[in-house]
């Protein structure tokens, strides 16, 4: 079984505070990605160990406070090499974070930066090279992937979501399971409630206020009609329940087009 989780930066950040990890959320991630591993989760411990998993992260105080001090977004971009550098810069020390966490917790964890992966056509189309992802997973490696910038044609250079990455990674590895670990406990609807499941974007717009970006990657609206775009299904839950997903279940929102 192939799982492509996205860890949000609003969960391993304090996006409050520039370049700020919150230890304490990244050492739980971390147990519940080698508890899964090992097939002793505390959230479900009979488990099966989790199969090729994928691991995406978020930008959180570190790529967001770059990129909004330069102006740039998914499809508004810059020439500024400097800046582009910093951006990058900024995510690959939260990687270099995340992935030693990860390998202080058992996990054989890499990391993959997606800014010398991927392209971004004129038409906003992105273009990601999957074969390193795939021979680690090969070799039983766990790959750690991070929002980024990307080289776009006729923009220099735009922001590449985690979401998208996700988007990218689930296709190309034809995964089984899609995992979004937000900074809420799932899709909410117009009294704070969680919406246990999401078939179309129109049943959940009003709570979500449209398509309206609340950062440089997209919102919450972003997630859910990039996940409704997959084949595979997907849950959009919060960091407590992060060990049940790993462990098979369906905590927070279950997303998937109505078919």
């Amino acid at each position: 079984m192939t799982v492509v989780l996205k860890v949000g930066g609003s969960v391993l950040t304090r996006k409050s505070e520039p370049e700020t990890v919150d230890e304490a959320a990244l050492g739980t991630v971390a147990e519940a990605v080698a508890g899964a591993l090992a097939g002793d989760s505390p959230a479900a411990p009979a488990a099966p160990a989790v199969g090729d998993l994928v691991l995406v992260h978020g930008g959180g105080s570190f790529g967001h406070h770059h990129a909004d001090r330069h102006g740039v977004t998914r499809t508004a971009g810059l020439h500024d090499a400097s800046a582009i550098t910093a951006i990058h810069a900024a995510m690959t020390d939260l990687n270099a974070t995340v992935v030693d966490a990860l390998q202080g917790a058992g996990v054989p964890a890499l990391p993959v930066a997606p800014f010398a992966a991927a392209t971004r056509g004129a038409d906003g189309t992105l273009a990601l090279a999957t074969a390193p992802v795939e021979t680690m997973l090969e070799e039983d490696f766990v790959p750690v992937l991070h929002g980024d910038v990307v080289a776009h044609a006729g923009e220099g250079a735009t922001i590449l979501s985690g979401d998208e990455l996700v988007v990218a990674l689930a296709r190309a590895l034809g995964a089984d399971r899609v995992g979004l670990c937000s900074g809420v406990p799932g899709v909410l609807d117009e009294d704070g409630d969680v919406v246990d499941q999401v078939g179309s974007f129109d049943a959940v717009a009003g709570a979500l206020g449209g398509s309206d970006a609340t950062d440089v990657t997209g919102g919450m609206a972003g997630k859910v009609r990039t996940l409704l775009d997959l084949e595979a299904p997907a849950n959009v839950f919060g960091l407590e329940a992060l060990g049940a997903f790993l462990a098979g279940g369906n905590p927070g929102t279950s997303i998937r087009r109505d078919r």
